[in-house]
Formats: structure tokens, C-alpha cells, sequence
């Protein structure tokens, strides 16, 4: 566990707007990714008939479609205890190995640091 106060002010910002993303939404996850340029992308759990992504896949989606070249970090807030391989793949896909990804509760508090391959 990473005590969120001892976060990084750029990763504590990411977890804050994945926190907003799920409460906005009324979402089961929401997350944010951040690029090599500083740019932050936020997204929450998509559940449509055709079509269901992680929040994590889909701010990881949506950094793509926007250009991004490389993540720095990324976040997820959730009830849930881990991490899916496939989230975690997805960041390093476009992140590279050693990419931070944070998991928070839905509190806001830092449950887990993974970094990828």
C-alpha cells in the first residue's frame, strides 16, 4: 500500500481525476492515464451491449487517439482487490515496461503500485 499523501503531486492528480471520472458517471472504475508530455486522459468503465471496456482500456484508448506516443503513469480507482493482466498490458503496450500504474478504492486511497513488464 502507498499512503496517498506520499504520492507524487502529478500522480496524486491522476488519481484524483480517476476518482471524479467514476463518481461522475456513476461508474464501477474510473481512471487516468498521463503522457510523456504531461497530458492527463480520463475515462470511466464502458458497458454497452456491443461494446465493454475497462476504464483503464479506455483511457489508454482514448491517449492513442489522441496522439500520445508514451505514458508516464496511469491510475484506476475501483472496488476491486488487483489489477487485470489485460490493464496492465495495455499501459505497458504504449507506456513501456517500468510504466507506473496506481490502484486506489473508491476512497481515494493508494491500495497497490504495479509496474508493467
Amino acid at each position: 500500500m502507498t499512503e496517498s499523501s506520499a504520492l507524487d503531486p502529478e500522480d496524486r492528480k491522476i488519481v484524483t481525476l480517476a476518482r471524479s471520472a467514476r463518481a461522475r458517471n456513476g461508474v464501477p472504475e474510473g481512471a487516468a492515464v498521463r503522457d510523456d508530455t504531461g497530458r492527463t486522459y480520463v475515462a470511466g468503465t464502458v458497458d454497452l451491449d456491443s461494446l465493454k471496456l475497462s476504464a483503464l482500456r479506455t483511457a489508454v484508448a482514448m491517449a492513442v487517439a489522441s496522439g500520445a506516443e508514451s505514458l508516464e503513469a496511469a491510475a484506476v480507482v475501483s472496488a476491486a482487490a488487483e489489477l487485470s493482466a489485460e490493464d496492465v498490458a495495455a499501459v505497458g503496450d504504449l507506456g513501456g515496461a517500468g510504466t507506473v500504474v496506481l490502484l486506489a478504492g473508491t476512497d481515494g486511497e493508494v491500495r497497490d503500485t504495479v509496474r508493467t513488464g
